[in-house]
């Protein structure tokens, strides 16, 4: 699948591009110069670590990775876990969205909830702490891409946390390019899993397209099947607070 090949080009692309912050300065976009089961899961390096306050790294494990909506059907997802268990990568090959003539109404939103399910020792709970999409948008004036997480656990579907962002089409945009989005989750928002019992993580991504023009066109989506939309998840362990 192409978007597991990719899922290492993530850091590289990221890492060799300007960026510039949106809003209140939790949330940047950088780019360069001018449901289903998860079909794939790999280990990617990281540093092995433990301490008294962060669990074993080969004490956590993938329970299960599974997918639902309009973003992900069967089979279009890949799935990566650093060997630190610190960051999942998530790869996919049909979240994209479209608005304009000759598009129909339900292309410009489409939305992804995923469901990491980790088994851990007692003792420890984890956090989202950020993440990092990664992707290509075209948008011509008018249009603007919208960006939504919502973060929580099923033992309490109540707390939640949501991360919002957007671009706004013309200039560089209408001619395309790739972009990374970086959500900073405040330190008051940050939900933990809770003790004693294994946390299953929940994740609704949606993308929301808009226009002021309806003659304008905009897409969000892969550049060309050599960016495929990824998304990071940088995860917090440490030792249940009594």
């Amino acid at each position: 699948m192409r978007s597991s090949a990719l899922l290492s080009l993530l850091p590289a692309l990221a890492a060799a591009s300007p960026t510039f912050v949106l809003g209140d300065g939790s949330t940047s976009l950088t780019t360069p110069g001018n449901g289903g089961e998860s079909s794939g899961f790999t280990v990617n390096p990281g540093t092995d670590s433990a301490s008294a306050d962060t669990p074993d790294p080969s004490q956590i494990q993938v329970q299960s990775v599974t997918f639902s909506g309009s973003g992900c059907p069967q089979g279009s997802v890949s799935t990566s876990i650093s060997t630190d268990r610190t960051v999942v990568t998530f790869g996919f090959d049909k979240f994209q969205t479209f608005i304009g003539p000759g598009y129909d109404l339900g292309d410009k939103t489409k939305n992804c909830q995923l469901h990491l399910n980790l088994k851990y020792p007692g003792g420890f709970q984890f956090a989202v702490l950020d993440s990092t999409y990664h992707g290509f948008a075209q948008l011509d004036s008018g249009v603007t891409g919208s960006f939504f997480s919502t973060y929580y656990f099923s033992q309490d579907a109540s707390a939640t946390t949501t991360t919002q962002t957007s671009i706004s089409g013309g200039g560089d945009w209408e001619a395309g390019q790739v972009y990374t989005k970086h959500d900073q989750i405040p330190t008051a928002s940050v939900i933990y899993a809770p003790c004693g019992a294994n946390g299953i993580l929940n994740v609704n991504n949606r993308i929301v397209l808009a226009s002021t023009d309806k003659k304008a066109t905009g897409q969000v989506t892969d550049d060309d099947a050599t960016v495929a939309f990824t998304h990071q998840l940088h995860l917090a362990w440490r030792a249940c607070r009594k």
